[in-house]
């Protein structure tokens, strides 16, 4: 059956994703309009988010924001389709890195990295990182219902030289890593909302107290990685700038939770500066006022 889906579904996606961009975001102006206006996906929810962080926020600012969300939300969903197919070349120039030297150096003396970054901007073509880099990296994601399909993600986007791990293998990998005495960079997203049975530190994020994943942040001391952190900068419609930021060479000198704390912070000021980049259709404060 998950072989049948795929092939019904396949071609339309492969379709997509050849597009040239100029007609990509045509389509997304479109779906935009349908998902938007007619659809009205989880629109209560994304106002309900802006409404908790942006509390002074008139309900037509708010309302601005969404919308503009939506925009960006639906260019986001054809970017990742254009994955796919997109080329070395076209990638390379929608998608910059500013400061890949920043991660070479401390490669070269003899760290491991933990890059930790969040849901904001496209996070999805952080995959071509390793054209930019000799440091052997892998990106961690969550396992999907359709076998098929996963397989067929994980091929396309390994096709630019990084690799990917499920998010249960990536402690497995980096032991075993560690164990070698090889460096390496792991990308992992922290952002989202951990499961309220798994919560072991609170704190205030955006303004709101939530559950926090400090998983990268065990694993970073663990495992004696540096901390980086991955700015995504949105430059205009299909061209991103990525910059990367040092939070801590030295993790297993820094205080428990400090180094979590300076990763959101970090988060915090570029949401509050552009704030219809990031995913407000996730139920990050669903945990709000359960901390026991």
């Amino acid at each position: 059956m998950q072989r049948f889906v795929f092939f019904i579904f396949y071609p339309l996606i492969w379709l997509i994703s050849i597009l040239p961009f100029k007609i990509l975001y045509l389509l997304s102006d479109f779906l935009y309009l349908i998902l938007y206006y007619i659809i009205g996906y989880r629109k209560k929810l994304i106002l309900s988010n802006l409404k908790k962080v942006f509390p002074d926020k008139s309900e037509n600012e708010l309302k601005n924001i969404r919308q503009k969300f939506y925009h960006h939300f639906v260019d986001i969903f054809l970017e990742m389709i254009k994955t796919f197919t997109i080329s070395k070349l076209q990638i390379k120039k929608h998608y910059k890195f500013t400061n890949v030297s920043l991660l070479d150096g401390i490669n070269k003396r003899g760290k491991s990295i933990v890059l930790v970054g969040s849901h904001y901007g496209n996070w999805e073509w952080m995959i071509s990182l390793q054209m930019h880099t000799k440091i052997v990296s892998y990106g961690t994601y969550t396992r999907l219902s359709n076998k098929v399909l996963e397989g067929k993600i994980k091929t396309t986007r390994e096709r630019f030289g990084g690799g990917l791990l499920l998010q249960e293998h990536t402690i497995k990998r980096m032991a075993a890593d560690y164990q070698d005495n090889k460096k390496r960079l792991y990308g992992l997203l922290s952002d989202q909302s951990p499961q309220l049975f798994k919560a072991t530190y609170w704190s205030d994020f955006l303004g709101v107290r939530v559950p926090i994943h400090v998983g990268a942040e065990k694993l970073a001391k663990r495992y004696n990685c540096a901390y980086v952190y991955m700015q995504v900068t949105k430059v205009k419609r299909g061209y991103y700038e990525i910059n990367f930021e040092l939070i801590s060479e030295n993790t297993k000198e820094v205080p428990d939770y400090e180094l979590t704390d300076l990763y959101l912070k970090k988060i915090e000021k570029q949401i509050k500066e552009k704030p219809e980049f990031y995913l407000w259709s996730h139920n990050r404060f669903k945990h709000e006022g359960k901390e026991k």
